[in-house]
């Protein structure tokens, strides 16, 4: 397989470092802005042949294609932020090579009711063109990273072996990780942070499909596994909200965050002074957008991994029925990020987001994942992927609650 990698920041690093252990992995072409960043992660894996740089602005769809046609990609990894997404899905649709990303097309908030009804959801652009992939025989594999990803192959098990009748769905994610030495990092990129969790969040439930509330709306606090504990978890705009009810029957759909206290103010702060818009504006003759000037000003948390401490949980819960009687599970990965960084030098974050892009290829490359169209990971056989989960080095757990 060869594949065209759009972004090297850390969770490209992390894609590439996992892929570079598979041998079925023929190409991994390693593209960026910063070329200095591509470098950096090559000279890790330490085989320029087999992992080339190349320069890529993400914006620029015919450069894009120019690289996919250069190299004879099989596949373009979209792992860059998703303002770039447009551009990259529409290149691999006109350079004839499948598309994967971890995290779908942007969502526009409702113009007039935003914290009630949904505008342009995350994705729609992606489905929306599903016909005309599927017309060239061409496969976009929407949203496999841990969450949406892993979580959506987690719902199609459930529906298909945990259940006979699935009453809600949802999505909870919460961490005992600590950064040392900085009053505020956060371990993933601050600039899909801001979008996702400053939009209105979706809620989906049958009868009366998919709906808006608050940003950070009806906190609950969860009890997270293997040490981690209680955390408080708030509604925050996310893909599985959109992906699960076009594949599972279920009643309702929800994600809800472990952000914290300090999280939710500093993010308020930032949109009470406008710091979170993405539009650029005019700074002493300079245009730029007050989000990336955020993301300037904060620590790269591609190497913020010997710094932190402790372990975070992605996982699924689970109510409904089987076999008459009720039932609940949660289903989870967690990742310790000590043991992370000993086995591939990648901060856990990160890598539990990038092994299941990497999964994704190997299924593939292999034939044992087919199709054609705009498909989430709820349209596979979650089984193969599971079982490879634990070969990976990020094994799953279910419990019963």
């Amino acid at each position: 397989m060869k594949v065209l990698l759009v972004g090297v920041g850390g969770v490209g690093e992390a894609i590439a470092v996992i892929a570079s252990r598979r041998p079925w992995l023929e190409k991994l072409v390693l593209a960026d802005y910063n070329l200095a960043r591509a470098r950096e992660v090559q000279g890790k894996l330490g085989d320029g042949e087999r992992f080339p740089v190349e320069f890529l602005d993400a914006s620029d769809q015919s450069m894009i294609e120019g690289l996919a046609k250069k190299y004879q990609v099989d596949l373009i990894m979209n792992s860059v932020d998703p303002i770039f997404n447009v551009p990259i899905f529409d290149a691999a649709y006109n350079a004839g090579c499948s598309y994967m990303d971890m995290a779908m097309t942007l969502s526009e908030p409702h113009p007039t009711d935003p914290f009630h009804k949904p505008g342009i959801k995350l994705g729609d652009y992606q489905f929306e063109r599903s016909d005309a992939w599927r017309a060239k025989g061409l496969l976009a594999l929407l949203g496999l990273g841990v969450e949406p990803g892993m979580v959506d192959v987690f719902a199609r098990y459930a529906q298909d072996f945990l259940f006979d009748e699935i009453d809600e769905m949802g999505v909870r994610d919460g961490a005992n990780l600590e950064v040392r030495g900085f009053e505020f990092a956060p371990n993933f990129s601050i600039w899909t942070t801001i979008e996702e969790c400053l939009n209105p969040p979706l809620i989906w439930e049958t009868g009366k499909g998919w709906f808006t509330t608050e940003p950070f709306s009806e906190p609950e606090v969860f009890l997270f596994p293997e040490g981690i504990g209680p955390v408080e978890c708030v509604n925050v705009e996310h893909e599985e909200v959109v992906l699960m009810p076009r594949w599972i029957k279920t009643g309702r759909v929800t994600f809800k965050y472990g952000l914290g206290n300090q999280f939710i103010s500093v993010l308020k702060t930032l949109k009470m002074l406008g710091l979170d818009k993405k539009e650029k504006i005019s700074v002493k003759g300079v245009q730029v957008a007050p989000r990336d000037v955020v993301a300037a000003c904060l620590p790269d948390p591609a190497h913020l991994g010997d710094r932190m401490f402790g372990k975070t949980c992605a996982g699924l819960w689970v109510k409904g029925k089987k076999h008459g009687a009720p039932r609940q599970v949660y289903m989870y990965q967690v990742a310790d990020n000590q043991e992370i960084m000993a086995g591939l030098g990648c901060q856990a974050v990160v890598a539990q987001t990038a092994f299941n892009a990497v999964i994704g290829w190997d299924l593939l490359e292999h034939g044992i994942w087919q199709g054609s169209g705009c498909l989430g990971p709820e349209t596979f056989d979650p089984v193969p992927f599971m079982e490879r989960m634990v070969d990976y080095g990020f094994p799953y757990k279910i419990i019963e609650m």
